[in-house]
């Protein structure tokens, strides 16, 4: 602006501007101090709704150890194969083990394609595939291999499956499966998914009629002996096995082993049926039992002649006395096991007979479909008992898709029922995820079992143990909180090392905040009191304090002594101790924390039942700390109005000052102007004389 232009309330020729906003610091100071104030009140209520979040957690901390779901009553399942066998164990668990052996695990249908090409052309129609009672339909328009996988998949939802294999650069596999488990589930090919997948070589049609297997007595060969077999048992022979027309029938300690022919073997589908009986004998093992230990010498025989006969002396032997020998008893024997797969590597797969139906005169139908034993080599009869015979059917080996007019070319699975023995006794489902078994245990079957498998239910310490410890730290949280909001010592903060730097900053903003709040020291003693109270909840209990778990303010060391952080409250846990009494005394720990006293069933006292109570009262709508937050809102509301108010006065005090030191500045520049009128008037004069 040129020198001499002056332009009121712009200029600030007579610094009025400097002026007005030192009259209006003035004027500004209540304002200022409402605004500290209401940042205050804020910050207050951030502190309590902190403390809220705090109290809040640990009481859902002190509810979960002792309500229903307690850790206390967690149960621990595990299995001593876990590969073939696992199990999860429901709160209601009985602590224990038990025995499994799984036979075979449930199997779905699952069928592989020849070798086809990559970009196949799949020919428009209707394909449908049948599951049990559900069908999955598609209705095909036609196009490549790779879109109707697609299409599959997306019609198959989680019952079907197709996926394509990469065999070659330019050839694939086509897998088709069904993704239920269990026999009743088998994958029925239907229309046109039928024609295309005899047409793509993934079935075929089943070979009608049967085919006997030759039980010739040269084919028959002995069996070796059972395991645990006693030492002096006779050993298991084809000597007391016949074959008369369509019927094998064998005695006591009589067996056979016959090789599965490589045309039946290598056959796809194939199943070997026949029929198996037993009845009851005269028991070899009395016989045994009762055989001659004392040697006999042979009779020395005599000549006779014309009537006369004279008999040689006994023959004159340097053996010593007989001395009798008191000789093991046998026992009798009855295994009720008789059928055994017999594999290339030599070892033995059991059929057990409580796995197959039994038919109307009590003989057991044995059913050996071939796919589920890819590495059969003959199959065993022993009759191991020396009680029993044993009448058989000619094994007859069939096409197993005979009922269904077509069985698969390429099967990496048929649909079985799942197989086990739960303590000695068969039982199949159609599932790998079996609850029905065993109370509150649900098995999850994945593999055979190369050996029996044992299930053990123990107590879940390490749940409970991570619950305590959680609990510890929660609590340690609130009473940290509480020494900072009501005490005005910094070593208070310093003392949390787990504080980041900006939370140390924020807790020293608010630390001393509530000092002259009573609630927050009440509150405190009360924490305190209830963690170390005495609970006897029966006359016999021997766990009756927290400290006696190890859970206490100086569990870490257990020395005497001041400790200014442990005077402070705050617990720690002594680990060994509290493992050995978590392994020792978990019911009684359940019980520390919760138990009911009159016998209403409901739990009415125990360290979490009483905290919860406490904090209850603090973080419930309408309890201490939602009353002190509704005061501080009102606070809060009535100072904005405040605020808003005084705003409104200062706009307009300042608009009046600015429009007071406006005028004068006007009536200011109006005077220097006329000086300057008369000085050039009169100077003007001068200068003409």
């Amino acid at each position: 602006m040129a020198d001499g232009i002056s332009i009121p309330g712009v200029s600030n020729k007579y610094k009025t501007n400097d002026l007005v906003e030192s009259l209006m610091a003035v004027e500004r100071i209540p304002l200022t101090r409402e605004q500290d104030a209401l940042e205050g009140f804020k910050n207050q209520q951030s502190a309590w709704r902190d403390m809220n979040q705090k109290m809040s957690s640990l009481r859902d901390s002190v509810k979960s150890l002792y309500s229903f779901d307690n850790p206390f009553s967690s149960k621990l399942a595990s299995s001593s194969d876990e590969a073939a066998v696992t199990a999860d164990a429901g709160r209601d668990a009985e602590y224990g083990s038990f025995k499994i052996d799984v036979i075979r695990p449930a199997t779905t249908d699952k069928f592989l394609s020849e070798n086809v090409e990559k970009n196949l052309d799949v020919p428009a129609g209707l394909y449908r595939f049948s599951i049990n009672d559900k069908h999955i339909d598609l209705n095909w328009k036609g196009g490549k291999l790779t879109e109707f996988v697609t299409a599959l998949n997306r019609r198959g939802g989680n019952t079907l499956k197709a996926s394509l294999i990469g065999i070659t650069a330019k050839e694939r596999a086509l897998l088709i499966e069904s993704l239920k488990t269990g026999e009743e589930n088998r994958l029925v090919f239907e229309d046109a998914a039928l024609d295309f997948a005899k047409k793509i070589g993934m079935l075929q049609d089943a070979q009608s009629g049967s085919k006997s297997l030759d039980v010739s007595q040269s084919n028959l060969r002995a069996p070796t002996a059972s395991t645990g077999d006693q030492k002096d048992l006779p050993p298991l022979s084809t000597s007391t096995v016949q074959v008369d027309n369509d019927t094998i029938s064998m005695g006591p300690r009589g067996g056979f082993e016959l090789d599965i022919p490589p045309s039946i073997k290598n056959t796809p589908g194939q199943v070997i049926t026949f029929s198996l009986a037993d009845s009851d004998t005269y028991d070899i093992i009395d016989e045994l039992n009762g055989q001659q230990n004392e040697p006999v010498l042979p009779n020395p025989g005599g000549i006779s002649y014309k009537g006369v006969t004279v008999s040689n002396n006994p023959s004159d032997t340097t053996l010593p006395p007989y001395t009798e020998v008191p000789r093991p008893q046998l026992s009798p024997v009855n295994d009720g096991n008789y059928v055994f797969i017999k594999n290339v590597d030599g070892s033995e797969t059991p059929l057990y007979m409580s796995q197959f139906p039994t038919d109307s005169s009590g003989a057991t139908q044995v059913t050996i479909p071939l796919s589920e034993y890819p590495d059969a080599q003959s199959i065993v009869i022993r009759n191991s008992n020396t009680g029993k015979n044993l009448t058989l059917s000619v094994p007859q080996a069939a096409d197993k898709g005979q009922a269904r007019g077509v069985s698969p070319v390429h099967a990496i699975s048929e649909a079985a029922d799942a197989q086990l023995k739960y303590e000695g006794i068969t039982i199949t489902r159609p599932s790998n995820d079996i609850d029905d078994i065993v109370p509150n245990i649900t098995l999850h079957l994945h593999a055979p079992t190369e050996k029996t498998a044992t299930i053990k239910i123990d107590p879940d310490t390490e749940s409970a143990k991570d619950a305590l410890i959680t609990f510890v730290g929660k609590y340690n949280q609130v009473l940290a909180q509480i020494n900072i909001l009501s005490q005005n010592k910094p070593e208070i903060i310093s003392e949390l090392d787990y504080l980041t730097n900006d939370e140390q900053e924020l807790q020293t903003k608010r630390l001393g905040m509530f000092q002259g709040d009573t609630s927050l020291s009440t509150g405190r003693s009360s924490l305190m009191r209830t963690v170390s109270t005495n609970y006897r909840f029966t006359d016999d209990a021997t766990i009756t304090l927290l400290s006696q778990i190890g859970i206490s303010t100086n569990a870490s060391t257990g020395a005497s002594g001041y400790n200014a952080a442990q005077m402070r409250g705050y617990l720690e846990v002594n680990e060994s101790k509290l493992d050995e009494n978590l392994a020792a005394n978990l019911r009684q720990i359940k019980n520390l924390f919760g138990y009911d006293t009159d016998g209403d069933l409901i739990i009415d006292n125990g360290i979490g039942f009483q905290l919860d109570r406490q904090l209850t009262a603090w973080v419930q709508s309408g309890g201490i700390i939602s009353t002190k937050n509704a005061a501080l809102e009102n606070r809060i509301k009535s100072s904005n109005t405040k605020i808003a108010r005084l705003e409104t006065q200062l706009n307009r005090k300042e608009a009046e000052l600015r429009d007071k030191y406006t005028k004068m500045e006007g009536t200011l520049n109006s005077l220097e102007t006329q000086q300057r009128t008369m000085n050039n008037w009169v100077n003007s004069g001068n200068n003409n004389r």
